[in-house]
Formats: structure tokens, sequence, C-alpha cells
């Protein structure tokens, strides 16, 4: 099985933009046993900019493009020193593939991007994606790295993507503000009524939030594969995920006609 498995800054930072080591390390072994079971496995990684954030010593996220994307280019540094350690404990190679909006939306570059995911897939090497921050602008951004994740799925034709997140799936209301709101299992079409129960944006160091995550499904179930919305706070959960375990929220892709 080809696993696209998207994480939040959420799952991998503290809230002042320290790296969150105990779910990393998590997230590195359950990776790696993934990938020593068989799957390949590729990640699409958010938390450049919060953990630029934290590295410079900046009390919150900047709000200007230019400190933005300076606290990328030293949180991507901090970033993939964490993943090139934990991975290289459990015996795992990775490498790191930066990417803007025009890398999908230009045929030679999609092509050759798809060419060297495939290789690096078959030198069993474990690809680490992130947006390129640093010199993205409005004009070239995806702009979110759910949508990101979902690209990518789309590109390799993945099987599955994940999304793990700071909530568990998708719920007939928001889960912190509703105590009546219940986690919606299945998702068998995305339909206005199932966009409508999407919120605002997510945590303070991300950018992402229930929108995203939907648009991502739209985009991956529409390509053949599956997504599921899953909580990164325990990572291990990507057990119970390839095990074929019920959890968080699972869209299933379109039927052919």
């Amino acid at each position: 099985m080809k696993i696209v498995v998207k994480v939040g800054t959420s799952t991998l930072a503290h809230a002042n933009g320290k790296v969150h080591m105990r779910r990393t390390s998590a997230l590195c072994r359950a990776l790696s046993d993934l990938k020593n079971s068989g799957h390949d496995v590729i990640l699409v990684s958010s938390g450049a900019i919060g953990m630029g954030v934290g590295k410079l010593g900046l009390t919150e996220k900047p709000t200007d493009i230019p400190t933005k994307q300076a606290a990328a280019a030293v949180g991507q540094c901090e970033l993939m020193y964490v993943y090139d350690r934990l991975f290289s404990e459990c015996g795992v190679t990775v490498a790191q593939i930066l990417l803007t909006g025009s890398d999908f939306s230009h045929e030679d570059r999609h092509q050759n991007f798809s060419n060297t995911l495939s290789r690096l897939l078959e030198l069993n090497v474990l690809p680490v994606i992130n947006e390129n921050d640093t010199i993205a602008t409005e004009e070239i951004k995806v702009g979110d790295n759910d949508t990101l994740s979902a690209l990518v799925a789309e590109s390799v034709k993945a099987d599955l993507l994940v999304i793990l997140s700071d909530i568990n799936g998708l719920y007939t209301a928001d889960p912190r503000k509703d105590e009546g709101a219940t986690l919606i299992p299945c998702v068998y079409e995305i339909t206005p009524e199932i966009l409508a129960l999407a919120g605002a944006a997510g945590s303070s160091l991300g950018t992402g939030g229930m929108q995203t995550k939907l648009h991502a499904a739209q985009i991956a179930t529409a390509s053949g594969a599956e997504m599921i919305i899953a909580s990164g706070e325990d990572p291990d959960i990507l057990y119970d995920i390839a095990n074929g375990k019920a959890v968080g929220t699972r869209f299933f892709p379109k039927k052919e006609a």
C-alpha cells in the first residue's frame, strides 16, 4: 500500500514552537514500522515556521511575509535535522522535497517531481515533503499542507492519505464548543451539508482547519484514494489505521459510474 501521512504543526511542536520530542519520536517510529512492513510511506510535514518561531525566540507566529519566510528558513533546518536523526535511529533514510504550487501546475516540473518521488521510493527512501515557504508567494503558494498532501497523494496514486491533526475527525459541530457534537466515522460523499460542518482556521502556529481538510478529501477521493482524519496526539494510532481499525473519520473514494 502507498500511504501519504500529513502531520500538522500542533503535533510536532509545543505551543511555544519548541519540538515536541515525545510525539515526533513516536511518529518516526510508527512510520518506520509501516515502511518496514512493506508499505511505501511519504510524509508531508508542517512545522517549519512554527519551529522557526521557537528557534528564533519569537513570542508569536509572525504576520509579515519576510519574517515568516525567515522563520521558515530557520525552522526547516531544525525540522529536517530532527527527522534525519530520529529516522536514522530506526534505520530509515529520508529525503527532503520542498514544493510550491507551480510544481503541480507546470507540466514539466510536475513530471520531474513525480519521477523523483517514484525513484526515491524505489531506493527505499522515505520522502519528507513541505511547502517551500521561504520563497513561496501568493501567486505560487499551495497555501496549506492539507491540500499539499492531497496533491501529493494524487500525484503518486496513493491508496491512503492520513491527516494527523489536533482533532479526532469530522464532527457534527465543533467539539471544543458544543458538548453534543458527535464524530462522523464515515463519509461516502462530500456534500454541501458536509462542507458546511467545517469551522474556521486551526491552531495558533498552524495554517489549516477543517475547511482545508475537507478540500484535501475532495482531491484525494477524486483521485481514488481513501482519506482519514485522526488525532496526532498519539502517533501510534497509525498502527490501528494500518490494521484497518475504525479510527477518526474515513472518507471513501468516488465510485466509478
